[in-house]
């Protein structure tokens, strides 16, 4: 199993500023990476949050190691308002998350998230609730076509659809290599600059997990605990995730749309958010060749405006 290396975590560590006594939350645990490099760079504490309870349970370590001033809390990133309440925090100095799948997810054949082993297709990453084979196996053609080009942007997503209702009438979609297979057959070799089944499986694991939705709560639950001048930190992968990354933080920092090619930015009076990244901040060539996984990642930044004022539409 290859080992869990964050991306972009010199970045993230050099705009979250962490500082002595400042509280912090790790949306996304995973394997700890954002969490130590914060815990290490300040006398901080870190609340961190995932979904997953594996990663919860071998976080203990890094709890001892940390003695009192890591939390480990089960549940989502969109939940953080009421997981941190809990403990009495209302408000934090800094907020990281790292959307999607962790290595740690990917590696492990047995959660079936990845088609490079055979496995039980799962895809869920708290382990409960419908797993990627009971959609297959329960929604009709055009949910299943839905949910490929929607989550996946697979422009073949119908024939996809198509072919998995045909493959169900004799037999259930159990395993990874079965829909990996299933889904290579449906397209033309001229489109594979990636492998066919790519999209599909990232469509899957996106729905499975109410991804976007729980980004655009996580959002907006940051949005809520953030400090004035306080700053949350982003990572995405793929082009859904930074799209909704971007219109939050553009429309939070008063941002809007104009038709006018001379002025096509407005700015709104009401701003709760600041972008501190005009553009997205993308990893090194000497990053990418140490970790292919952090070719396709984006860093985007926004800090909590002074005087705290509520955004309103």
């Amino acid at each position: 199993m290859s080992k869990h290396i964050p991306v972009l975590l010199d970045e993230v560590i050099k705009n979250l500023k962490p500082i002595d006594g400042g509280v912090y939350i790790d949306g996304t645990f995973g394997a700890g990476g954002y969490t130590s490099a914060i815990l290490n760079t300040a006398n901080c504490t870190v609340y961190a949050i995932d979904r997953d309870p594996d990663a919860i349970n071998e976080g203990q370590e890094l709890v001892d190691k940390y003695n009192g001033r890591l939390h480990l809390l089960e549940g989502t990133f969109g939940n953080m308002v009421s997981l941190v309440k809990s403990f009495g925090i209302n408000y934090v100095d800094g907020v990281v998350l790292d959307i999607g799948v962790s290595s740690m997810q990917i590696d492990r054949a047995e959660r079936g998230f990845s088609f490079q082993k055979d496995a039980k297709l799962d895809m869920r990453m708290s382990k409960s609730g419908e797993s990627a084979t009971d959609i297959l196996n329960k929604y009709n053609e055009k949910e299943i076509a839905d949910i490929i080009y929607k989550y996946g942007e697979e422009r073949f997503s119908r024939r996809i659809a198509r072919e998995i209702i045909e493959y169900r009438k004799t037999k259930k979609i159990e395993t990874t290599y079965e829909l990996a297979n299933l889904v290579r057959k449906c397209i033309p070799c001229k489109h594979n600059d990636i492998d066919p089944a790519t999209r599909t499986f990232q469509a899957l694991r996106i729905f499975v997990n109410d991804e976007l939705g729980q980004l655009q709560s996580g959002l907006e639950a940051a949005e809520v605990l953030l400090k004035p001048g306080a700053r949350m930190a982003v990572v995405s992968f793929h082009s859904l995730e930074d799209r909704i990354v971007k219109a939050f933080i553009s429309e939070r920092s008063g941002k809007v749309s104009n038709p006018s090619r001379y002025f096509p930015m407005q700015q709104k009076s009401n701003t709760s958010l600041i972008s501190i990244t005009k553009k997205p901040i993308t990893p090194s060539d000497l990053e990418t060749k140490a970790n292919p996984r952090a070719r396709s990642s984006r860093l985007r930044v926004a800090q909590k405006a002074e005087g705290e004022k509520p955004w309103k539409k």
